[in-house]
């Protein structure tokens, strides 16, 4: 949910919301020079990035890549300062979104030189709009709340529903669709939070923890003193993989099919041959999220 080093987003099925579109997008803008994530590009099949553009609100891409029916589906490499360009390819830098093809949105820090003067961004205004399509009045941060409000009257009736919910994705999809900005709500906070620390800080006033900071308290937790072996070994790998990209990223038994996880086994043989079968396994994941969770 709250990826932030996703460099490519692939759109391959017709988008029916500008909502929508910009919630996808999202997932790309988080920058991380960390871990050399400075742009992100998008690979448009249906023309949404047409149909959505929206430069006044998301700016301008800084490069614009049209493939050719037969030609390459890559943008020709930069090399020695400028961009070698192949008499079948076309590299265009212009305003607006590409008709059909492959759009590359750079958001590196830009610098002006009008008449010769180096000039500076100092200031910028950032607007969002609402599930409508609609500019927002309010702030982001009222907006989520009021949106969150309009699902869980109080603090109680969120926590009852986050922990029935198994899959916390459910919950998430369905804020995501009142139009909760997630990605951005968390810049704005200013910490790497948790989808869950987000709704509970702007709606209820909680003191936010990291996801780091949760997944620490779980461990010293006594839910797992009982599993020894690979299947503790499991769990941790379980627990950093919550700290690095969130719930969403081990609530479901499909998770176990990718690194870390791979190195233990298939998930069949994770949760058979380790933890007894599925519902031994699932048990363990709900007082995972138990020790996550508990306030």
């Amino acid at each position: 949910m709250d990826t932030q080093t996703v460099k490519l987003i692939v759109i391959d099925q017709n988008i029916n919301s500008i909502i929508e579109f910009k919630q996808i997008i999202g997932r790309g803008t988080r920058v991380r020079e960390d871990y050399g994530k400075m742009f992100f590009t998008i690979m448009d099949f249906r023309g949404a990035t047409e149909l959505f553009a929206d430069p006044k609100f998301d700016g301008d891409p800084v490069v614009i890549f049209r493939a050719k029916e037969k030609g390459p589906i890559t943008p020709p490499e930069e090399k020695d300062g400028g961009t070698e360009i192949g008499p079948e390819e076309k590299l265009v830098v212009e305003y607006g979104l590409p008709e059909t093809g492959v759009g590359i949105v750079r958001d590196e820090p830009k610098k002006y030189y009008p008449l010769g003067v180096e000039v500076k961004v100092i200031n910028e205004r950032v607007q969002y709009m609402d599930e409508r399509g609609k500019l927002m009045t309010e702030s982001l941060k009222d907006y989520t709340k009021r949106n969150i409000l309009q699902n869980y009257a109080s603090l109680n009736d969120f926590l009852t529903a986050w922990t029935k919910t198994e899959q916390k994705d459910a919950i998430l999809k369905e804020l995501e669709e009142r139009g909760i900005f997630f990605a951005e709500l968390a810049s704005e906070v200013g910490r790497d939070l948790d989808a869950f620390d987000l709704i509970c800080h702007v709606a209820w006033g909680k003191k936010p923890l990291t996801r780091n900071e949760r997944a620490e308290k779980a461990r010293k937790k006594d839910y797992f003193a009982k599993y020894e072996g690979k299947a503790r070994e499991v769990i941790d790998a379980l627990l950093v993989k919550y700290a690095d990209q969130g719930i969403t990223a081990i609530d479901d038994i499909g998770d176990l099919q990718v690194s870390p996880f791979d190195q233990f086994g298939t998930p069949y043989q994770i949760v058979n041959d380790i933890f007894g079968g599925r519902e031994q396994y699932l048990v363990a994941i709900k007082e995972l999220q138990h020790a996550l969770y508990t306030i």
